[in-house]
């Protein structure tokens, strides 16, 4: 089967996690990434949070997969003679380089142009240029407190909060991935390339839009009513945080499940969606709440929310996460078992769907890591394991029109 990336041709000099999210989702895709490399050391990522002594990380091996490794001293002019070459073959140059160290590698916008005037730069940013913090270097969690996540995550009563969730780092790659594609399709259209660049504040912006959704209501009307503090506590003037409350009007909780005394993960979520009220009373047998005008609506329930809540929780009391899912389930109830990473892991409907893959490498052995999160009709794509470091370089050298002996050359002048 083809993919529907074949041929575009991507120079991957990302490293750690959003730029080389954003490469491996388009080498899924199809598209041949060369991953170019320091010689001798790699992407740091190689070597961090070690589990096999000497082999790479699972950090690397689960941000690289389905590409190509070339190992390139761009120092030397030898170097940036095999990149040139590169460029001129090339679709798109995907980097996250600090800010300017492409122009003092000599590659400035202007330049690559010069040599391939149809190349799509794409580029990773702490910050938007000319943003008051644009020299400022910034990591996961660097761009969830700047991005607005932080200050809206965790409890009332308690400090802000990050996510587990990597909202700056595979946040950032995946709107960076669909900067590439559009700038792909209007290259057909003109004939030309751009320069593409995203945010790693602006990406956690765009995912806690509802956030700023809720501090224009907070201004104009001083509460938030989907929120555990209406109508008991106190707002001030900044959206607050919610604890576990939903974000969309629907009023959610995290509830205990049987055996909650020893495994951290005996919970579920439990949504109560206005529709859905009389087969909640139903399922956990209160139907007289159904036409009491003390809960018979969002507005009447709010103020008994945690007491509604807990009257659920006493019915989850002797059922396990799992059974409590499978009831609610059948009452169309919205719902879902905490599930911990070792659960997901392990989850037979995810290693179907091939949401979660295992694959082969060449020093691991096999290990699990993602598969796409995109499910097409016409397309399955193969996960296949990271490159070892270098291990394409001759190949892709070969492929640009070295013959042997330069190739060995290079090899002696640690040009690759």
């Amino acid at each position: 089967m083809s993919k529907p990336l074949e041929g575009i041709k991507i120079i991957d000099f990302t490293h750690v996690q959003a730029g080389p999210a954003c490469t491996q989702l388009l080498a899924w895709f199809g598209a041949d990434v060369i991953k170019v490399e320091r010689p001798g050391s790699g992407d740091v990522t190689r070597n961090q949070l070690r589990d096999i002594p000497d082999a790479d990380a699972l950090y690397f091996t689960m941000l690289n997969s389905n590409k190509r490794s070339l190992t390139l001293d761009t120092k030397t002019p030898e170097g940036k003679e095999v990149l040139e070459k590169l460029v001129k073959e090339s679709d798109v140059l995907v980097e996250n380089f600090a800010p300017g160290a492409l122009d003092r590698m000599g590659f400035t916008w202007e330049r690559l142009n010069e040599l391939n005037p149809k190349l799509i730069v794409a580029s990773v940013k702490g910050f938007s240029d000319g943003h008051h913090y644009d020299d400022l270097k910034v990591y996961e969690n660097v761009a969830q407190c700047a991005g607005g996540a932080a200050s809206t995550t965790g409890f009332w009563d308690g400090p802000p909060t990050v996510s587990a969730a990597a909202l700056g780092d595979s946040n950032t790659g995946m709107h960076l991935a669909i900067g590439i594609l559009t700038a792909l399709i209007g290259r057909g259209q003109t004939g030309r390339g751009q320069k593409v660049a995203v945010s790693m504040q602006d990406s956690v912006i765009n995912l806690c839009r509802v956030k700023l959704r809720d501090q224009q209501r907070l201004d104009r009307v001083g509460y938030l009513e989907e929120y555990p503090q209406y109508p008991h506590g106190e707002f001030t003037d900044v959206v607050p945080r919610g604890g576990n409350a939903g974000g969309g009007g629907q009023p959610g909780w995290v509830l205990k499940c049987k055996g909650w005394e020893t495994d951290p993960n005996a919970y579920i979520y439990f949504t109560i969606q206005g529709h859905a009220w009389e087969p909640i009373c139903r399922a956990i047998g209160k139907p007289e709440w159904i036409d009491d005008p003390n809960y018979n609506t969002a507005q009447a329930r709010q103020p008994h929310i945690f007491d509604i809540f807990a009257t659920i929780e006493a019915w989850l009391a002797d059922k396990t996460k799992y059974e409590a899912v499978d009831i609610l389930r059948k009452f169309d109830i919205p719902c879902a078992p905490v599930l911990s990473m070792k659960e997901i892991a392990n989850d037979p409907s995810l290693r179907a769907s091939g949401t979660i893959v295992e694959v082969p490498h060449k020093q691991r052995g096999s290990y699990l890591t993602v598969g796409s999160p995109i499910k097409f009709s016409g397309l399955k794509p193969e996960i296949t394991g990271s490159p070892l470091l270098g291990e394409h370089t001759d190949e892709i050298l070969s492929e640009l029109g070295y013959s042997k002996d330069q190739i060995a050359s290079l090899h002696a002048s640690r040009s690759v």
